[in-house]
């Protein structure tokens, strides 16, 4: 398996230059196509007071999000480096969630940003939406972050399916990781359980001629995301890969999860997978 499409989100805010950077250093790592997306719509009109919308002034904002897409192109091409030969652009007056739904069908990897941004559902992408609606792996960015070596990816392993579609997703990075290790946060007295399917996951990764360095199944003092976070920084990693929304979304929201979490807070790249 291999990433031959690494496809990157652009804020029309001008926001996305150091995502774009890391995205385009993973293409040439892969040896893959960039593509850029972006999108955004007319913000909703206020349906009460004295506020009365002409067909101008439509007309008029329709054309200033022409020209900010138009300016993120420029900025992504930019970015992206001159020079390069397989890139791609696509763009559109659209719902951002929905937009990046649909042209997912064209991307092996998602590059996106961690946080939800400033521009609400209008101008940028939810993070939550886009784990649960594309159908593909998501490399969720924190803020300023231009680069991703990955040479030290932690698995945050959990028996559903979701964290078992994100370890195979994650096998292109896990190849050329220089170390790897897979942790299981369980309940108090499910340690024994929990270290038998993390030997399993080593076991796998090894068949793939994937050396991991340690596979631990832990009761941790905080919750699995905390103790993910913990773990990553104390091995210096830079990679957590882990399986989203293994719960509702509302679930997630009401109780807390590792999907909340990661996306709320995590300090380094997150690849994750619905």
């Amino acid at each position: 398996m291999a990433y031959a499409t690494v496809m990157v989100h652009v804020d029309v805010d001008g926001a996305s230059d150091a995502r774009i950077r890391l995205a385009a250093a993973l293409a040439d790592r892969f040896m893959a196509t960039l593509i850029g997306i972006s999108s955004c719509i007319l913000p909703p009109y206020p349906t009460e007071g004295a506020y009365f919308v002409t067909r101008e002034l439509i007309e008029e904002e329709r054309r200033d999000m022409a020209v900010s897409l138009k300016r993120a192109e420029e900025a992504f091409r930019s970015h992206a480096g001159q020079g390069r030969t397989r890139i791609e652009w696509r763009s559109a007056i659209d719902v951002p969630d929905d937009y990046i739904a649909a042209n997912a069908r064209s991307g092996d990897l998602l590059v996106i940003a961690r946080n939800h941004g400033s521009g609400g559902v209008c101008r940028t992408v939810d993070p939550g939406a886009t784990l649960l609606t594309t159908g593909r792996p998501v490399l969720l960015v924190p803020p300023g972050a231009d680069a991703l070596k990955a040479e030290h990816v932690v698995v945050g392993w959990k028996e559903s399916r979701e964290a078992r579609r994100a370890l195979s997703d994650s096998l292109p990075f896990l190849h050329q990781a220089k170390a790897v290790s897979i942790i299981e946060v369980c309940e108090a007295g499910m340690e024994a359980s929990g270290q038998q399917h993390v030997d399993d996951v080593a076991n796998y990764l090894a068949r793939h001629r994937i050396t991991v360095g340690s596979a631990l199944a832990v009761h941790g003092e905080a919750d699995a995301a905390t103790e993910l976070m913990r773990r990553a920084s104390a091995e210096n990693a830079d990679l957590i890969v882990a399986g989203a929304y293994g719960h509702t979304r509302l679930g997630e929201w009401i109780f807390g999860g590792v999907t909340r979490g990661l996306v709320a807070a995590s300090p380094v790249c997150c690849l994750m997978t619905h």
